[in-house]
Protein backbone atom coordinates (compact mmCIF):
# COMPACT_ATOMS: atom_id res chain seq x y z
CA UNK A 1 0.00 0.00 0.00
CA UNK A 2 1.15 3.57 -0.71
CA UNK A 3 2.02 5.53 2.44
CA UNK A 4 -0.20 8.50 3.27
CA UNK A 5 1.41 11.81 2.31
CA UNK A 6 1.90 14.43 5.02
CA UNK A 7 3.34 17.91 4.55
CA UNK A 8 4.77 19.46 7.71
CA UNK A 9 5.24 23.25 7.69
CA UNK A 10 7.10 25.21 10.33
CA UNK A 11 10.24 26.36 12.07
CA UNK A 12 13.01 23.81 12.63
CA UNK A 13 15.49 24.00 15.48
CA UNK A 14 18.55 21.93 16.40
CA UNK A 15 18.17 20.29 19.82
CA UNK A 16 21.19 18.82 21.61
CA UNK A 17 21.30 16.81 24.82
CA UNK A 18 24.68 16.87 26.56
CA UNK A 19 24.75 14.14 29.21
CA UNK A 20 27.43 13.77 31.83
CA UNK A 21 28.25 13.41 35.50
CA UNK A 22 28.58 16.08 38.18
CA UNK A 23 31.31 15.28 40.71
CA UNK A 24 32.47 18.70 41.87
CA UNK A 25 31.82 22.43 42.11
CA UNK A 26 33.92 24.86 40.08
CA UNK A 27 36.74 26.40 42.17
CA UNK A 28 36.38 29.79 40.46
CA UNK A 29 32.58 30.17 40.59
CA UNK A 30 29.59 28.78 42.55
CA UNK A 31 28.65 26.46 39.69
CA UNK A 32 28.48 22.72 39.12
CA UNK A 33 31.00 21.14 36.77
CA UNK A 34 29.50 18.74 34.21
CA UNK A 35 31.92 16.15 32.85
CA UNK A 36 30.54 15.50 29.34
CA UNK A 37 30.02 11.83 28.45
CA UNK A 38 27.78 11.96 25.37
CA UNK A 39 26.02 14.41 23.07
CA UNK A 40 22.96 13.60 20.97
CA UNK A 41 21.64 15.96 18.26
CA UNK A 42 18.09 15.80 16.94
CA UNK A 43 15.72 18.04 14.98
CA UNK A 44 13.42 20.16 17.11
CA UNK A 45 10.25 22.10 16.41
CA UNK A 46 8.65 21.23 13.08
CA UNK A 47 11.66 19.03 12.36
CA UNK A 48 10.82 16.80 15.31
CA UNK A 49 7.18 16.57 14.19
CA UNK A 50 8.33 15.55 10.70
CA UNK A 51 10.76 13.00 12.14
CA UNK A 52 8.04 11.42 14.30
CA UNK A 53 5.56 11.28 11.41
CA UNK A 54 8.14 9.58 9.19
CA UNK A 55 8.77 7.03 11.95
CA UNK A 56 5.02 6.30 11.86
CA UNK A 57 5.39 5.20 8.22
CA UNK A 58 4.08 8.36 6.54
CA UNK A 59 5.54 9.89 3.39
CA UNK A 60 6.69 13.21 4.86
CA UNK A 61 7.80 16.45 3.23
CA UNK A 62 9.02 19.25 5.52
CA UNK A 63 8.57 22.85 4.42
CA UNK A 64 10.96 24.88 6.56
CA UNK A 65 13.79 27.41 6.63
CA UNK A 66 17.38 26.24 7.16
CA UNK A 67 20.45 28.38 7.75
CA UNK A 68 23.61 28.10 5.70
CA UNK A 69 25.76 27.06 8.65
CA UNK A 70 26.94 23.96 10.51
CA UNK A 71 23.61 23.67 12.36
CA UNK A 72 21.64 23.79 9.12
CA UNK A 73 23.88 21.13 7.60
CA UNK A 74 23.45 18.91 10.65
CA UNK A 75 19.64 19.26 10.45
CA UNK A 76 19.72 18.36 6.75
CA UNK A 77 21.72 15.22 7.56
CA UNK A 78 19.43 14.14 10.40
CA UNK A 79 16.18 14.72 8.51
CA UNK A 80 17.35 13.15 5.26
CA UNK A 81 18.62 10.08 7.12
CA UNK A 82 15.13 9.68 8.62
CA UNK A 83 13.51 9.70 5.16
CA UNK A 84 12.06 13.23 5.38
CA UNK A 85 11.99 15.16 2.11
CA UNK A 86 13.06 18.80 2.47
CA UNK A 87 11.38 21.76 0.78
CA UNK A 88 13.53 24.45 2.36
CA UNK A 89 14.17 28.16 1.97
CA UNK A 90 17.20 29.98 3.33
CA UNK A 91 16.95 31.10 6.94
CA UNK A 92 18.51 34.54 7.54
CA UNK A 93 20.89 34.37 10.47
CA UNK A 94 22.11 31.33 12.41
CA UNK A 95 20.35 28.03 13.11
CA UNK A 96 18.31 28.28 16.33
CA UNK A 97 19.67 25.81 18.86
CA UNK A 98 18.58 24.51 22.26
CA UNK A 99 21.29 22.73 24.23
CA UNK A 100 20.24 20.89 27.39
CA UNK A 101 22.95 20.03 29.92
CA UNK A 102 21.87 16.95 31.86
CA UNK A 103 23.10 14.70 34.66
CA UNK A 104 21.31 11.65 35.99
CA UNK A 105 18.41 12.27 33.61
CA UNK A 106 17.78 15.77 35.04
CA UNK A 107 18.23 19.03 33.13
CA UNK A 108 20.72 21.30 34.91
CA UNK A 109 20.71 24.16 32.41
CA UNK A 110 19.40 24.99 28.94
CA UNK A 111 21.48 27.11 26.59
CA UNK A 112 19.63 28.80 23.71
CA UNK A 113 21.38 30.11 20.60
CA UNK A 114 20.10 31.74 17.44
CA UNK A 115 18.62 35.01 18.57
CA UNK A 116 15.35 35.95 20.23
CA UNK A 117 14.10 38.11 17.33
CA UNK A 118 14.84 36.22 14.09
CA UNK A 119 14.44 37.79 10.67
CA UNK A 120 11.57 36.11 8.78
CA UNK A 121 12.47 33.77 5.92
CA UNK A 122 11.22 34.20 2.37
CA UNK A 123 8.06 32.56 1.05
CA UNK A 124 8.65 28.96 -0.10
CA UNK A 125 8.15 28.54 -3.86
CA UNK A 126 5.79 26.03 -5.45
CA UNK A 127 3.91 25.45 -2.23
CA UNK A 128 0.35 25.28 -3.64
CA UNK A 129 0.94 22.16 -5.73
CA UNK A 130 2.76 20.47 -2.85
CA UNK A 131 -0.16 21.08 -0.46
CA UNK A 132 -2.77 19.93 -2.95
CA UNK A 133 -0.98 16.59 -3.48
CA UNK A 134 -0.87 15.84 0.25
CA UNK A 135 -3.37 13.75 2.22
CA UNK A 136 -2.98 16.07 5.23
CA UNK A 137 -0.92 19.05 6.40
CA UNK A 138 0.58 19.87 9.79
CA UNK A 139 1.55 23.46 10.57
CA UNK A 140 4.01 23.35 13.46
CA UNK A 141 4.54 26.99 14.48
CA UNK A 142 7.47 27.87 16.72
CA UNK A 143 7.08 31.63 16.43
CA UNK A 144 10.03 32.31 14.13
CA UNK A 145 8.18 33.82 11.17
CA UNK A 146 7.63 31.13 8.55
CA UNK A 147 3.89 30.65 9.18
CA UNK A 148 3.27 34.37 8.76
CA UNK A 149 4.52 34.49 5.16
CA UNK A 150 1.65 35.78 2.95
CA UNK A 151 2.24 33.38 0.06
CA UNK A 152 2.25 30.37 2.37
CA UNK A 153 -0.91 31.53 4.13
CA UNK A 154 -2.66 32.12 0.79
CA UNK A 155 -1.79 28.59 -0.30
CA UNK A 156 -3.16 27.15 2.95
CA UNK A 157 -6.31 29.23 2.60
CA UNK A 158 -6.87 27.92 -0.94
CA UNK A 159 -6.12 24.22 -0.43
CA UNK A 160 -8.79 21.59 0.11
CA UNK A 161 -6.35 19.33 1.95
CA UNK A 162 -7.21 19.04 5.67
CA UNK A 163 -4.67 20.73 7.94
CA UNK A 164 -3.78 20.67 11.62
CA UNK A 165 -2.37 23.81 13.25
CA UNK A 166 -0.10 23.52 16.30
CA UNK A 167 0.06 27.18 17.46
CA UNK A 168 2.68 29.19 19.32
CA UNK A 169 2.07 32.28 21.51
CA UNK A 170 4.56 34.29 19.43
CA UNK A 171 3.44 32.84 16.11
CA UNK A 172 0.87 33.81 13.52
CA UNK A 173 -2.82 33.10 14.04
CA UNK A 174 -3.99 29.92 12.32
CA UNK A 175 -5.29 30.29 8.79
CA UNK A 176 -9.11 29.96 8.89
CA UNK A 177 -10.49 26.52 8.08
CA UNK A 178 -8.13 24.29 10.05
CA UNK A 179 -9.57 20.82 10.58
CA UNK A 180 -7.95 20.79 14.03
CA UNK A 181 -5.88 23.15 16.20
CA UNK A 182 -3.83 21.75 19.09
CA UNK A 183 -2.83 24.32 21.76
CA UNK A 184 -1.78 23.16 25.22
CA UNK A 185 -3.52 24.50 28.33
CA UNK A 186 -1.16 27.43 28.88
CA UNK A 187 -1.28 28.44 25.21
CA UNK A 188 -5.07 28.16 25.10
CA UNK A 189 -5.50 30.42 28.15
CA UNK A 190 -3.02 32.97 26.83
CA UNK A 191 -4.30 33.06 23.27
CA UNK A 192 -7.97 33.17 24.31
CA UNK A 193 -7.30 35.69 27.12
CA UNK A 194 -9.08 33.40 29.58
CA UNK A 195 -8.04 33.66 33.23
CA UNK A 196 -8.56 29.92 33.71
CA UNK A 197 -11.05 29.88 36.60
CA UNK A 198 -13.81 27.38 37.33
CA UNK A 199 -11.91 24.11 37.14
CA UNK A 200 -9.51 22.61 34.66
CA UNK A 201 -12.02 21.07 32.23
CA UNK A 202 -14.26 24.13 32.31
CA UNK A 203 -11.33 26.46 31.61
CA UNK A 204 -10.04 24.30 28.75
CA UNK A 205 -13.54 24.11 27.27
CA UNK A 206 -14.08 27.87 27.40
CA UNK A 207 -10.70 28.58 25.87
CA UNK A 208 -11.12 25.89 23.22
CA UNK A 209 -14.49 27.17 22.06
CA UNK A 210 -13.28 30.78 22.04
CA UNK A 211 -10.25 29.88 19.92
CA UNK A 212 -12.40 27.78 17.63
CA UNK A 213 -14.61 30.85 17.05
CA UNK A 214 -11.68 33.26 16.55
CA UNK A 215 -9.72 30.96 14.27
CA UNK A 216 -12.78 29.61 12.44
CA UNK A 217 -11.43 26.11 12.97
CA UNK A 218 -13.55 22.96 12.73
CA UNK A 219 -12.21 21.75 16.11
CA UNK A 220 -9.74 22.70 18.83
CA UNK A 221 -8.07 20.07 21.02
CA UNK A 222 -6.64 21.58 24.21
CA UNK A 223 -3.97 19.19 25.45
CA UNK A 224 -3.88 18.73 29.23
CA UNK A 225 -0.64 16.85 29.83
CA UNK A 226 -0.99 13.50 31.57
CA UNK A 227 -4.78 14.02 31.73
CA UNK A 228 -5.20 13.76 27.95
CA UNK A 229 -7.08 16.33 25.86
CA UNK A 230 -10.32 18.32 25.71
CA UNK A 231 -11.78 18.39 22.19
CA UNK A 232 -14.07 21.32 21.41
CA UNK A 233 -16.01 20.94 18.17
CA UNK A 234 -19.64 21.38 17.04
CA UNK A 235 -21.97 21.84 19.99
CA UNK A 236 -21.26 23.10 23.53
CA UNK A 237 -20.31 19.75 25.09
CA UNK A 238 -16.62 18.82 24.82
CA UNK A 239 -15.20 15.37 24.21
CA UNK A 240 -12.80 14.41 27.01
CA UNK A 241 -10.07 12.04 25.80
CA UNK A 242 -8.22 10.69 28.86
CA UNK A 243 -4.67 9.44 28.64
CA UNK A 244 -4.46 5.62 28.76
CA UNK A 245 -2.02 5.84 31.66
CA UNK A 246 -0.35 8.44 33.81
CA UNK A 247 2.85 8.81 31.87
CA UNK A 248 6.11 9.42 33.71
CA UNK A 249 9.18 10.72 31.96
CA UNK A 250 10.50 13.59 29.85
CA UNK A 251 7.59 15.57 28.36
CA UNK A 252 9.83 17.57 26.00
CA UNK A 253 8.41 17.02 22.50
CA UNK A 254 5.08 15.62 23.66
CA UNK A 255 3.18 18.41 21.91
CA UNK A 256 4.94 17.62 18.63
CA UNK A 257 4.17 13.92 19.12
CA UNK A 258 0.48 14.76 19.68
CA UNK A 259 0.21 17.04 16.64
CA UNK A 260 2.11 14.65 14.35
CA UNK A 261 -0.05 11.69 15.38
CA UNK A 262 -3.27 13.68 14.90
CA UNK A 263 -2.21 14.89 11.45
CA UNK A 264 -1.08 11.39 10.49
CA UNK A 265 -4.42 9.94 11.50
CA UNK A 266 -6.29 12.55 9.43
CA UNK A 267 -4.03 11.74 6.48
CA UNK A 268 -5.23 8.14 6.74
CA UNK A 269 -8.91 9.09 6.78
CA UNK A 270 -9.66 9.36 10.49
CA UNK A 271 -12.31 11.65 11.93
CA UNK A 272 -11.10 14.45 14.24
CA UNK A 273 -12.38 12.51 17.28
CA UNK A 274 -10.44 9.43 16.17
CA UNK A 275 -7.37 11.53 15.40
CA UNK A 276 -7.34 13.12 18.86
CA UNK A 277 -7.81 9.74 20.55
CA UNK A 278 -4.86 8.32 18.60
CA UNK A 279 -2.81 11.43 19.38
CA UNK A 280 -3.40 11.13 23.14
CA UNK A 281 -2.24 7.52 23.07
CA UNK A 282 0.84 8.41 21.03
CA UNK A 283 1.81 11.35 23.27
CA UNK A 284 1.41 9.25 26.42
CA UNK A 285 3.63 6.52 24.99
CA UNK A 286 6.19 9.13 23.89
CA UNK A 287 6.46 10.71 27.34
CA UNK A 288 6.88 7.30 28.96
CA UNK A 289 9.33 5.95 26.37
CA UNK A 290 12.35 6.17 28.68
CA UNK A 291 10.54 5.04 31.84
CA UNK A 292 12.46 1.84 32.47
CA UNK A 293 10.60 0.12 35.31
CA UNK A 294 7.50 -1.61 33.97
CA UNK A 295 4.28 -1.80 35.95
CA UNK A 296 4.72 -5.42 36.94
CA UNK A 297 8.26 -4.83 38.24
CA UNK A 298 7.11 -1.83 40.25
CA UNK A 299 4.34 -3.87 41.87
CA UNK A 300 6.74 -6.70 42.67
CA UNK A 301 9.43 -4.39 44.05
CA UNK A 302 6.98 -2.55 46.32
CA UNK A 303 5.68 -5.78 47.81
CA UNK A 304 9.13 -7.29 48.28
CA UNK A 305 10.38 -4.08 49.94
CA UNK A 306 7.88 -4.58 52.74
CA UNK A 307 8.39 -8.35 53.02
CA UNK A 308 5.17 -9.33 51.27
CA UNK A 309 4.26 -12.31 49.06
CA UNK A 310 4.24 -12.03 45.26
CA UNK A 311 1.71 -14.21 43.43
CA UNK A 312 1.56 -14.82 39.67
CA UNK A 313 -0.77 -16.68 37.38
CA UNK A 314 -1.10 -16.96 33.62
CA UNK A 315 -3.38 -17.71 30.72
CA UNK A 316 -5.07 -16.45 27.58
CA UNK A 317 -8.10 -14.87 29.34
CA UNK A 318 -9.95 -14.61 26.04
CA UNK A 319 -13.59 -13.55 26.62
CA UNK A 320 -13.19 -12.80 30.34
CA UNK A 321 -15.89 -14.66 32.33
CA UNK A 322 -16.91 -15.57 35.87
CA UNK A 323 -14.62 -18.60 35.95
CA UNK A 324 -11.63 -16.38 35.27
CA UNK A 325 -12.69 -14.00 38.03
CA UNK A 326 -12.96 -16.85 40.54
CA UNK A 327 -9.45 -18.05 39.66
CA UNK A 328 -7.96 -14.56 39.85
CA UNK A 329 -9.62 -13.74 43.18
CA UNK A 330 -8.44 -17.02 44.64
CA UNK A 331 -4.90 -16.34 43.44
CA UNK A 332 -4.89 -12.81 44.85
CA UNK A 333 -6.01 -14.08 48.26
CA UNK A 334 -2.74 -16.03 48.55
CA UNK A 335 -0.46 -12.99 48.73
CA UNK A 336 0.02 -9.24 48.61
CA UNK A 337 0.04 -8.64 44.84
CA UNK A 338 -1.02 -10.58 41.76
CA UNK A 339 0.76 -10.37 38.41
CA UNK A 340 -1.04 -11.93 35.44
CA UNK A 341 1.19 -13.38 32.69
CA UNK A 342 -0.95 -12.95 29.56
CA UNK A 343 -0.42 -14.85 26.29
CA UNK A 344 0.06 -12.47 23.35
CA UNK A 345 -2.10 -12.80 20.24
CA UNK A 346 0.61 -14.82 18.46
CA UNK A 347 1.00 -17.07 21.50
CA UNK A 348 -2.76 -17.69 21.68
CA UNK A 349 -2.90 -18.55 17.98
CA UNK A 350 -0.13 -21.07 18.48
CA UNK A 351 -2.02 -22.71 21.36
CA UNK A 352 -5.66 -22.37 20.25
CA UNK A 353 -5.58 -22.15 16.48
CA UNK A 354 -5.86 -19.41 13.82
CA UNK A 355 -9.35 -18.23 14.88
CA UNK A 356 -8.22 -17.23 18.35
CA UNK A 357 -7.98 -14.95 20.20
CA UNK A 358 -11.39 -13.37 19.87
CA UNK A 359 -10.22 -10.34 21.88
CA UNK A 360 -6.79 -8.76 21.10
CA UNK A 361 -4.09 -8.66 23.76
CA UNK A 362 -4.32 -4.90 24.41
CA UNK A 363 -8.05 -5.21 25.24
CA UNK A 364 -7.55 -8.37 27.30
CA UNK A 365 -4.82 -6.66 29.32
CA UNK A 366 -6.96 -3.59 29.91
CA UNK A 367 -9.88 -5.65 31.19
CA UNK A 368 -7.62 -7.57 33.56
CA UNK A 369 -5.96 -4.40 34.87
CA UNK A 370 -9.40 -3.00 35.72
CA UNK A 371 -10.06 -5.84 38.21
CA UNK A 372 -9.46 -5.15 41.91
CA UNK A 373 -7.59 -8.43 42.31
CA UNK A 374 -5.01 -7.79 39.55
CA UNK A 375 -2.04 -5.55 40.33
CA UNK A 376 -0.20 -5.81 37.00
CA UNK A 377 -0.32 -7.58 33.62
CA UNK A 378 2.67 -8.62 31.52
CA UNK A 379 2.19 -9.92 27.96
CA UNK A 380 4.51 -12.62 26.61
CA UNK A 381 4.98 -14.04 23.10
CA UNK A 382 6.36 -17.48 23.89
CA UNK A 383 4.18 -20.62 24.22
CA UNK A 384 4.85 -20.68 27.99
CA UNK A 385 5.56 -17.86 30.48
CA UNK A 386 8.89 -19.28 31.66
CA UNK A 387 10.96 -16.25 30.61
CA UNK A 388 8.55 -13.89 32.41
CA UNK A 389 8.56 -16.06 35.53
CA UNK A 390 12.37 -16.12 35.58
CA UNK A 391 12.33 -12.31 35.61
CA UNK A 392 9.53 -11.88 38.16
CA UNK A 393 10.50 -14.84 40.41
CA UNK A 394 7.10 -15.00 42.19
CA UNK A 395 6.75 -16.62 45.60
CA UNK A 396 3.61 -18.46 44.47
CA UNK A 397 2.70 -19.60 40.92
CA UNK A 398 -1.02 -20.38 40.55
CA UNK A 399 -2.49 -22.81 38.00
CA UNK A 400 -6.14 -23.38 37.19
CA UNK A 401 -8.26 -26.34 38.24
CA UNK A 402 -7.76 -28.51 35.13
CA UNK A 403 -4.62 -29.80 36.90
CA UNK A 404 -6.45 -30.57 40.16
CA UNK A 405 -7.35 -34.24 39.57
CA UNK A 406 -3.91 -35.73 39.01
CA UNK A 407 -3.69 -34.53 35.44
CA UNK A 408 -0.51 -33.67 33.55
CA UNK A 409 2.62 -32.53 35.37
CA UNK A 410 2.59 -28.82 36.11
CA UNK A 411 4.82 -27.40 33.36
CA UNK A 412 6.44 -24.51 35.30
CA UNK A 413 6.75 -26.20 38.70
CA UNK A 414 10.44 -27.11 38.39
CA UNK A 415 11.36 -23.61 37.30
CA UNK A 416 9.52 -21.96 40.21
CA UNK A 417 11.20 -24.29 42.70
CA UNK A 418 14.66 -23.05 41.63
CA UNK A 419 14.22 -19.79 43.55
CA UNK A 420 12.27 -21.33 46.41
CA UNK A 421 8.82 -20.57 45.04
CA UNK A 422 5.77 -22.81 45.29
CA UNK A 423 3.27 -23.88 42.63
CA UNK A 424 -0.36 -24.35 43.67
CA UNK A 425 -3.71 -25.14 42.04
CA UNK A 426 -7.00 -23.32 42.59
CA UNK A 427 -10.36 -24.72 41.45
CA UNK A 428 -12.25 -23.59 38.36
CA UNK A 429 -15.85 -22.47 38.57
CA UNK A 430 -17.90 -25.37 37.20
CA UNK A 431 -19.36 -25.01 33.71
CA UNK A 432 -17.54 -21.84 32.69
CA UNK A 433 -15.07 -21.83 29.81
CA UNK A 434 -14.15 -19.61 26.92
CA UNK A 435 -14.48 -22.50 24.46
CA UNK A 436 -18.09 -23.16 25.48
CA UNK A 437 -18.91 -19.45 25.28
CA UNK A 438 -17.52 -19.23 21.74
CA UNK A 439 -19.39 -22.39 20.78
CA UNK A 440 -22.65 -20.97 22.15
CA UNK A 441 -22.18 -17.70 20.27
CA UNK A 442 -21.56 -19.54 17.01
CA UNK A 443 -24.59 -21.75 17.55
Amino acid sequence: MTAARLVVIGDTLLDSDVDGTVRRVSPDAPALVLDEESTVDRPGGAGLAALLAAADGLDVTLVTALADDAGGLRLTELLSAAGVRLHAVTLPGPTPEKVRLRAGGQVLLRLDRGGADPAPPTDPAGISALLDRADAILVSDYGRGLTGRPGLRAALDATRTPFVWDPHPRGAAPVPGARLATPNEAEARLLSEDAGGGGRIAAATRAGHELRRRWRAAAVAVTTGASGAVLCHAGPTPLIVPAPQVAEGDSCGAGDRFAAAAAGALAQGALPTEAVTAAVRAASAYVGRFFVDSAEKQAVDRVRARGGTVVATGGCFDLLHAGHIATLEAARSLGDCLVVCLNSDASVRGLKGPERPVVPAADRARLLEALWCVDAVVVFDEPTPEAVLARLRPDIWVKGGDYADGGPELPEADLVERWGGQTVIVPYLEGRSTTSLIGGIRT
